[in-house]
């Protein structure tokens, strides 16, 4: 073999190696991505849908102190108005609505800072919306409640009254609010609950949750059964 054969045969060589070396990194740099993207989905997928406790959201008709340590003149108790602005002193208009203590705060800072040197502010809530549930349907007394502490849809019930003779305990409805103008809804079957003596999948409630008990078949077509002639049907 002369020496010209050797020189080709190298090169040809070499061309492989560079060739499979670049498959290869290809290969791993799309392993690589590809285990990024499915990280990156799982821990998006996660993530819980809603925060267990969120922090509270400015509304209409709340209404709160600002205090300023080293400006007294400027300290004022403001209410959020029906198209979620505020009037300050000094300042003017400014929209709140939606906004945390926390943001609250930060707004008011940068706001003041227009005519205060890094002024030092705090904010306290004195009225404003109270964590509450709804409970609708067939219970003793439908109506809205104040959510104090944990409490679970059959605790919520039974302060609601209980459930009436017409109610359908397998298909309670429980209305939740997953983003804003959304809600989700979930059935959940208390009477199976109830029966087995198991409630460990009785759900917590959030503020803002709606329980809905629909009637049940029977109380459906009640009305068109003469109540005198129940007796014929079913014994009295």
């Amino acid at each position: 073999m002369n020496m010209r054969m050797i020189r080709v045969l190298v090169m040809l060589l070499t061309g492989v190696e560079m060739a499979a070396g670049f498959a290869l990194g290809q290969d791993q740099a799309m392993a690589t991505a590809a285990n990024d993207s499915h990280a990156n989905t799982l821990a998006s997928t996660d993530k819980p849908f809603q925060q267990r406790h969120p922090r509270y959201k400015l509304q209409p008709g709340d209404v709160f102190d600002i205090s300023f340590e080293l400006n007294p003149e400027f300290n004022q108790t403001v209410t959020v108005q029906p198209d979620g602005y505020i009037t300050l002193r000094g300042i003017g208009d400014l929209e709140v609505k939606g906004q945390t203590v926390p943001e609250l705060t930060a707004t008011l800072r940068t706001a003041y800072n227009r005519i205060l040197n890094d002024p030092l502010i705090s904010v306290i809530l004195k009225d404003f919306e109270k964590p509450y549930f709804v409970a609708d349907g067939q219970v003793g007394h439908p109506g809205k409640y104040d959510l104090r502490g944990d409490t679970t849809l059959t605790q919520a019930i039974a302060m609601a009254g209980g459930f009436l003779d017409s109610a359908k305990h397998s298909q309670v409805l429980l209305f939740r609010k997953a983003s804003e103008g959304w809600y989700s809804a979930e059935i959940i079957d208390v009477k199976k609950m109830e029966k087995a003596g198991n409630l460990r999948e009785d759900p917590q409630l959030r503020p803002g949750d709606m329980l809905f008990v629909p009637k049940n078949h029977f109380s459906k077509i009640r009305p068109f059964i003469p109540g005198s002639s129940m007796g014929a049907f079913f014994p009295i």
